[in-house]
């Protein structure tokens, strides 16, 4: 068993265009995975989301020994998977921020799944993360394929609504404003923000309901200290170049709000 988690892999790049994620991918069964299982509430105390990778599924990857258990976050074969694979209403429960980023931190750049809950999709393509949906069936034979090959590469294609593996393509769905947001590459909304800081103090001095001292209290565009914690230095590498070829059938593969 593997108990690191990728936390060395890539971020994707702040404004970068996220047409297509290629990697390994990662089976993950089973239905209504909540946020607090992705990450226990005990570590929502971080003041970074510097290690959160390590926190991943950190509870159901151990047994009543606190020993490494089968989970697949736990086995050797899936370690530097790109795609997670899952079920039906997966991210339900609270809408910490912490469980999309603990697994983008691991090295999950793209999930393909039955359904997601809101608040959870919308987290992750706030981070450059695309979440996909297709039907349990489509969706079981890609798991039972990585179960199979966990070494073939698999590819999601934002723009074109696609996965690619084994040289097959099937249709998936993804919400057209996440889908916009992230082909343009305007998916970080808090860094856009922060770098329009002067357009945004004169939208909210314009509201009824923004007192103008509210608007004197927020940062100067070259006040730093409040930089999220998601904007730290990451590669210029976004997870959509990674080497993996299109077709995905013989590719190794590499490498909110709170609650």
């Amino acid at each position: 068993m593997s108990s690191d988690s990728d936390t060395t892999a890539d971020l994707p790049e702040h404004g970068a265009s996220v047409e297509r994620v290629a990697g390994t991918g990662l089976p993950l069964p089973g239905d209504d995975v909540d946020t607090d299982q992705i990450v226990p509430a005990r570590f929502l105390k971080a003041v970074t989301f510097d290690e959160m990778g390590e926190y991943a599924f950190y509870d159901a990857r151990r047994d009543e020994n606190g020993d490494f258990n089968d989970h697949p976050f736990n086995r050797p074969e899936y370690r530097g998977a790109r795609i997670l694979v899952v079920g039906d209403n997966f991210g339900c429960g609270s809408s910490r921020e912490h469980a999309p980023q603990a697994l983008l931190r691991w090295g999950i750049r793209g999930i393909v799944g039955v359904s997601f809950a809101e608040i959870f999709a919308d987290n992750c393509s706030s981070l450059g993360v695309p979440t996909v949906t297709a039907d349990r069936e489509t969706v079981e034979e890609l798991q039972s394929f990585v179960a199979d090959n966990p070494d073939a590469g698999i590819e999601i294609d934002v723009r074109k609504e696609r996965v690619v593996y084994d040289g097959r393509e099937v249709e998936v769905g993804i919400d057209d404003s996440a889908q916009a947001a992230l082909v343009d590459g305007q998916w970080d909304t808090a860094t856009m923000m922060r770098a329009n800081l002067d357009q945004v103090k004169q939208t909210a001095a314009q509201l009824p309901y923004v007192d103008s001292v509210d608007v004197d209290d927020l940062p100067d565009e070259d006040d730093q200290s409040t930089t999220n914690a998601d904007t730290d230095d990451a590669s210029t590498t976004n997870a959509d170049t990674d080497d993996a070829s299109t077709t995905g059938a013989d590719t190794d593969g590499d490498g909110g709000s709170e609650e």
